[in-house]
């Protein structure tokens, strides 16, 4: 079952031939369970003749599975059909549907919703099933997977409710002694009671329930002593697989604290580790994984932290305990065995630390003299007579010195992993396992759960997984540039016969300076090399990427030699590695210093006076080798063994955005060894532990009793519509009703408890006793009058005008208030204007907080600035690091640098101002000259002026003539808009006025003040450096930069208060945690008071191009989801208001209580109808095309022609009736899809001014958080689903359309989808051939729910030659009156693509591990 899986690897996927075929399994499914008019009996015969034997007869192939999973047979007949009486096939057969399920990353158990109360005996069968020595190994293996995944998804209730008895403290009973138990108990005396409640719960207990407790407490114990029998036992390739899988069990258990709390005791009491390590089926040469395996194990069973409380250990605690154990081994020696062990007993830690020593100290004593010291020591000595473990002498010696020998801790573990690779790193058989990864066997990797032991243990996994992400694609790069560059033998040497824009042949590089070592290092502190590349013969485009590479960018160095595939294995031996199939020998990283022309000037002095026609013959680059591989490298040279560098050949570069994998791999790795705490609030949450609710704002004592909502509310009708259920009494010195701003005033009170939960003693049938309703919220409300900001219009304020709907207030109050949001937003829902009002409360109520904002792409990022440069936020205050500022659609400059260049225009500008104030006072002398002048103008003319006149309005004896005609202001206010004084105007309102005169001058002094440091710092880094750490009070970067850039932020001594995220749903943990981090600890915690999560996790996650970190590390997995999958409360928006009510029907089954706002029912573009079509949506079934459907013409690289030029004739047809080619966007769901439909609109659309290109062809991943009034979607695949059976890409593919949604697929492939039926049952209601009205030009005047004459497509043929006539019938009436033709439409918008020599007009594609092209992960 297991070893066929490679057969049917992962690839290998069901199509509709299969499905829909004449083979066993469609029949039988026809037959007997998708007749939808039949209703489902279960047949045993069937189960176990037609489906059971069948399936033997393959060996459980992978494919055959996969066949019957996409049959529905889960959740079409085996549960449905279930009983208690059920079959041991039918079990089995549910237990393999489940494992395949979570092998293609599908809801395993929501099925099993439909009778929970089945699926305990369901359960408790597998649970019988999994100890019985009877069953093959290759089906207990699928059993202990299924085991395995229950306990991966403690999330759900119905599984957790299985999962828990069978790791609590009745485990316990199987110690080796009461004494072990309670010296346990202690230490830690609520476990007493704890197992006498459990110990009184059995006595009280009738006997189906004893055996069901008594089964529970043992069953581990049972595989664990099974377990140390097969390890000892034959080593067979079915036996090997199964001791794999338990041991991923164990790992998995050990890795989380609830799972971990009781059962790491009994393993090492046990003492599982030493048993496995002496084992067999360990020692056994061909049993790699397995020992990676057990290295892993042993991590997480030794990691430093208190099992009961989860307190992490500190490096000093962690020494302390060890010391205690070799303190009390010397204690008994020297009791027991004065005579032999006396060394032993006088010796210093340190010594007794080595494994060498304390074998030698060992050696003295007898077997029988060893089995007492772990007898008294506290080792279990003795094991079940059946037990096939081998008790020898050498078994007893190494349970004392495992227990007592040093074991580096995570972190040093960590701080000697490299991160630039070397070709024996890149081709470790770990990372190969990898790669080759298709769901058949464990991998000895980390796995990111729903909870983490400690931060610490979240920042290592966080570690090894990007390290082995990043060194995959690297390897993958490296092999595709040796791949182009053709390698070819040439005596001794190399040539190279093929080209690579990404690599360039050189001659080995010249060592120029290699630095003394660092204190405490003994490698090199730097060595630098120089590498003369030949780009003579370099086109401009590739020339100039090379001349762009910039400091600190990492290059491959690489001795490329081809391995003769004809010539004899040398000496008998295949080559050191695999790398070298492909001809690499060695691989070196550098980092760039400067690239240089061949005089040695740096080339940023005069590159942009290069142009196309200027040919260098050279370039000069510096780099830093890897000081560490190079110490390794002469090493090997003083041996004897030839110089690395000699034979270095070729020099390979990556793209950019695919190369930052150092910098963040760098602050990952600081971040692990820095022992970084999360804000205490939020700290159990982000593990996972404790109450989910505990960090809201409702749960902490600081929550605000009253926030300022400014303009977020319009009036007071919107003030009551969304504050329901809560009474608004207005304050008592106002009105029963006024306009904003509005201060919310909330209940006085503590902090809500905890729920309590129910008590446990509580007996199944009782009646659970109901909560207490939610005490009715009673609120009192007050305005104030905004202070006058001055009289020229651009001093007022800019106001928020979104009627925020009630969700959308709660939103904004909770994020206002302290503590964790978790915003989920469905489509169209505005998520964007929800953050960007909470940043402006928090501006504007708190100033002296700072905010930094996270994105994961700089399209939201840019989308989230404009709309806060569009609010009340002082621009000085904003702060916008990285690339992508240059697409804000604003007229400032908000990039850090930019930033610097505003401030001295403003200085200009205010400077200009204090010059009109000194011609305002007559005061003679260069006052505006500098930011020093105007402060000491400002302090000797203006403040002594203004403090005298203001005294005098103050005093009740000054008339209103006397105000106005006094004003010191006179002459400089007489450019703002007169009358500067209404003449009605009362007293007060005369003085309002003269304050707000006076704002608008202090606000110049106090800006002036702000910019004077920028006069006096002289280096741009150093202004640059002050603007982030002194003056931005909003600094918004997308995660990436914020991952690169850490440590360098946090040095400079950045602090924050708030952080904000959007698309947090699209971010990797490890992501989502850095921006937490990007300051250094204040009091030992994170001085967070905010963390805002806006994202839908029913949209797309992360893209992780390697499947083995995809699915199973779950490295895809990010902190908004996990956050909601451990039920953290979260808000989700309710109100759509981008796409038409029936367009969004498409989706909204996908959120609970999704409507929709006024507008998209009653505004007049969503009422009137597509011009041309009958439909606003139609799904269109697209036949094969000259007689082919989809194709791959390169591997992953998946095309549809049919759906090509059916896409690109629907755009021209929509052009021809006048839509607006920026109103229309092609989406595909493979990159092979959007390459070919690029070509053949340039081929017939790009240089016609009558159609000209739409607003963009890209991907549905690409096109996530973008929208288009009409949208074009090609789902390509006609022979299988493919990775649009992920539900989430789907929701994001319907809910990119505003007006218009025109479908292009196979009909047959996507309707029997049972993930994808919701959507397509909706879809399909209508015809699947085009409808397209004729007479109708855009915009329609036609009603969407009028009537119309409509036409029918056939196919693509037919919508062609319609589209044809329609363009010389166009043609020839512009000719007959004299028309001009449209000028032509901007190109289609840019994607980064690189074109690679060859590469035939398309785009390289991504390998991925799965037969998907996913697209979009750089």
């Amino acid at each position: 079952m297991e070893d066929n899986s490679n057969v049917f690897a992962i690839h290998t996927r069901p199509t509709v031939a299969d499905l829909h075929g004449e083979n066993h399994f469609a029949q039988l499914a026809r037959k007997h369970w998708l007749n939808p008019s039949k209703p489902t009996k279960i047949n045993q015969k069937i189960v176990k003749e037609e489906l059971w034997d069948e399936l033997e007869k393959t060996d459980f192939a992978f494919g055959s599975l996969l066949v019957l999973e996409n049959l529905q047979l889960l959740e079409k007949y085996l549960w449905p059909g279930y009983s208690e009486d059920a079959s041991n096939h039918q079990i089995l057969l549910l237990a393999l549907m489940v494992n395949v399920k979570r092998r293609e990353n599908l809801p395993s158990w929501d099925h099993f919703n439909s009778k929970p109360s089945e699926f305990s005996s369901f359960f408790r069968r597998i649970l019988s099933m999994s100890i019985d020595d009877s069953l093959p190994m290759k089906i207990r293996t699928q059993l202990i997977s299924f085991i395995i995944g229950a306990f991966q998804s403690l999330d759900s209730g119905l599984v957790r409710k299985e999962c828990a008895p069978l790791v609590s403290i009745s485990i316990w009973q199987n110690l080796h002694s009461d004494t072990v138990r309670d010296r346990l108990f202690e230490k830690n005396p609520v476990l007493k009671k704890a197992w006498r409640a459990m110990s009184k719960r059995l006595d009280s207990a009738d006997d189906d329930v004893k055996a069901r407790l008594r089964f529970e407490r043992s069953w581990l114990y049972t595989l664990l002593l099974d377990f140390l029998d097969r390890i000892y036992g034959e080593t067979t390739s079915d036996n090997a697989s199964y001791c794999e899988r338990f041991v991923e069990l164990l790992t998995d258990l050990q890795s989380q604290l609830p799972t971990r709390r009781y059962v790491s005791t009994l393993l090492q009491d046990l003492n599982l580790l030493p048993a496995t390590r002496l084992s067999p089926m360990y020692t056994d040469e061909d049993n790699g994984l397995f020992r990676d395996l057990y290295i892993l194990l042993r991590h997480f069973t030794y990691f430093p932290i208190n099992d009961q409380t989860g307190q992490h250990q500190t490096d000093l605690e962690y020494h302390e305990a060890h010391c205690l154990k070799l303190a009390k081994l010397q204690r008994t020696a020297f009791k027991h065995f004065k005579s032999k062990l006396t060394i032993l007993a006088l010796s210093n830690y340190g010594s007794l630390n080595q494994r060498a020593d304390l074998e030698g100290h060992l050696e003295e004593l007898t077997v029988d003299e060893i089995v007492q010291l772990c007898g008294l020591l506290g080792f279990r000595t003795e094991y079940p007579k059946s037990s096939s473990l081998v008790q020898d002498r050498d078994f007893f010696a190494e349970l004392i010195i495992e227990a007592h020998e040093r074991r580096p801790t995570f972190q040093e573990a960590v701080r000697n992993m490299p991160i630039l690779p070397t070709e024996r790193i890149l081709y470790e058989p770990t990372f190969l396992r990898n790669e080759s990864y298709n769901g058949s066997r464990p991998l000895a990797i980390p796995k990111l759960n729903l909870q983490y032991l400690t931060i610490g243990d979240f920042l290592w996994r966080s570690f090894i997984l990007h390290r082995c992400e990043s060194f995959y694609e690297i390897r993958k790069d490296m092999e595709d540039a040796i791949r182009r560059v053709q390698p070819k033998s040439a005596g001794t040497g190399t040539k190279f016969n093929g080209f690579s824009r990404m690599a360039l042949p050189i001659s080995k590089p010249a060592i120029i300076d290699v630095a003394p070592a660092k204190v405490g290092d003994e490698h090199p502190a730097q060595v630098k090399a120089e590498i003369i590349l030949d780009v003579s013969r370099l086109n401009y485009g590739v020339r100039k990427d090379w001349d762009s590479l910039r400091a600190d960018d990492v290059v491959f160095l690489l001795d490329v030699h081809p391995v003769d595939e004809d010539m004899p294995m040398r000496n008998g031996h295949q080559p050191q590695h695999s790398g070298q199939k492909a001809g690499l020998r060695r691989l070196r990283a550098a980092e760039v210093i400067q690239v240089q022309d061949e005089k040695g000037r740096p080339l940023r002095d005069h590159q942009n006076q290069d142009g196309e026609s200027y040919r260098p013959r050279q370039r000069r680059l510096l780099v830093r080798l890897d000081a560490v591989a190079y110490k390794e490298d002469m090493d090997r040279v003083a041996t004897g063994k030839p110089s690395v560098y000699e034979n270095i050949n070729l020099i390979v570069r990556r793209r950019g955005r695919e190369n930052n994998f150092k910098p963040i791999l760098e602050s990952i790795k600081q971040l692990t060894l820095s022992d970084i705490p999360a804000p205490s609030w939020l700290q159990e949450v982000f593990l996972g532990y404790g109450d989910p609710t505990s960090a809201t704002y409702k749960r902490l004592s600081n929550r605000l009793h009253s926030i300022d909502f400014r303009d977020t509310f319009l009036d007071w009708h919107h003030l009551i519509q969304s504050l329901p259920g809560k009474s608004i009494e207005p304050h008592e010195d106002a009105d029963s009703s006024f306009g904003p701003p509005y201060v919310v005033e909330f209940p006085a009170g503590d902090a809500e408890p905890i729920p309590v939960r129910p008590s446990k003693k509580r007996r199944r049938d009782q009646v659970e006793i109901t909560q207490p309703q939610p005490v009715h919220e009673s609120l009192q409300v007050s305005t104030y009058k905004p202070p006058n900001t001055g009289p020229y219009p651009t001093d007022a304020p800019r106001l928020n005008a979104v009627r925020f709907t009630p969700t959308q207030i709660e939103a904004i109050t909770s994020g206002t208030q302290p503590g964790l949001t978790v915003v989920v937003g469905p489509p169209g829902t505005g998520k964007t204007d929800v953050a960007t009002q909470i940043i402006n409360n928090i501006y504007h109520n708190f100033p002296d907080q700072r905010t930094l904002l996270i994105a994961h792409s700089n399209q939201a990022l840019n989308q989230l600035f404009q709309k806060i440069v569009a609010l009340d936020i002082d621009e000085r205050h904003l702060l916008r690091l990285g690339h992508g500022e240059e697409e804000l659609e604003t007229e400032a400059n908000y990039s850090k640098y930019g930033r610097v260049e505003s401030f001295l225009e403003n200085r200009a500008r205010f400077l200009q101002e204090v010059d009109r104030l000194a011609q305002n006072f007559g005061a003679p002398g260069a006052h505006g000259s500098s930011c020093e002048t105007a402060g000491y103008f400002n302090s000797v003319y203006v403040l002594p002026a203004w403090t005298k006149y203001w005294d005098l309005v103050q005093s009740d004896d000054f008339t209103i003539e006397q105000i106005i005609n006094q004003f010191p202001f006179q002459m400089y206010f007489s450019t703002a808009p007169q009358p500067l004084f209404e003449p009605d105007s009362t007293r007060e309102e005369i003085v309002d006025v003269v304050e707000g005169c006076y704002r608008h001058v202090e606000k110049i002094f106090t800006e002036l003040e702000d910019i004077r440091p920028f006069e006096i710092l002289g280096r741009p880094r150093d202004k640059a450096n002050y603007l982030l750490v002194k003056e931005a009070r909003i600094v918004a970067m997308t995660s990436t930069h914020a991952a690169m850039r850490r440590q360098e932020i946090a040095n400079l001594g950045f602090h924050y208060d708030n952080v904000i995220m959007e698309e947090a749903a699209q971010i990797t943990e490890i992501e989502n945690f850095i921006p937490l981090a990007l300051q250094h600890p204040k009091n030992g915690e994170l001085p967070l008071q905010r963390v805002v999560l806006c994202g839908d996790h029913l949209q797309n996650s992360p893209i992780i191009q390697n499947l083995a970190f995809r699915q199973y590390a779950n490295l895809e997995q990010s902190l908004f989801l996990r956050l909601v999958r451990l039920g953290v409360p979260t808000i989700m928006l309710d109100q759509q208001g981008r796409a038409r009510p029936s367009i969004a029907e498409l989706y909204k089954w996908r959120y609970h209580r999704l409507g929709n706002l006024p507008i998209v029912e009653t505004a007049p573009e969503f009422q009137t109808a597509n011009a041309g079509f009958r439909y606003d949506y139609q799904f269109i079934n697209v036949p094969d095309y000259k007689g082919k459907g989809e194709m791959e013409p390169t591997p992953h690289f998946i095309q549809n022609l049919g759906e090509a030029e059916y896409a690109v004739a629907l755009f021209m047809y929509m052009r021809l009736l006048g839509y607006p080619a920026s109103k229309i966007s092609i989406l595909t769901t493979y990159a092979g899809q959007r390459a070919l439909i690029r070509d053949v609109l340039t081929h017939r659309c790009a240089k016609n001014r009558l159609f000209g290109m739409p607003r963009i062809v890209t991907t549905v991943d690409k096109y996530q958080g973008e929208q288009n009034d009409y949208i074009i979607l090609s789902l390509t695949r006609t022979t299988r689903v493919g990775y649009l059976r992920d539900i989430r890409r789907l929701t994001v593919a319907l809910s990119r359309a505003r007006l218009g949604l025109y479908i292009l697929g196979r009909r047959d492939v996507f309707e029997a989808c049972f993930e994808l039926k919701e959507a397509f049952d909706r879809l399909l209601r209508r015809e699947d051939k085009l409808s397209l009205v004729t007479n109708e030009m855009y915009p329609a005047t036609r009603l969407l729910i009028g009537k119309a004459e409509w036409t029918e497509m056939e196919g693509v043929e037919h919508l062609g030659q319609y589209v044809y006539e329609m363009t010389q019938a166009k043609v020839a009436a512009l000719k007959q009156n004299g028309g001009v033709l449209p000028p032509i439409e901007e190109e289609v918008k840019a994607e980064d693509v690189d074109m690679e020599d060859g590469d035939e007009g398309y785009v390289k594609e991504e390998e991925l591990e799965s037969e998907e092209d996913v697209e979009g992960f750089q």
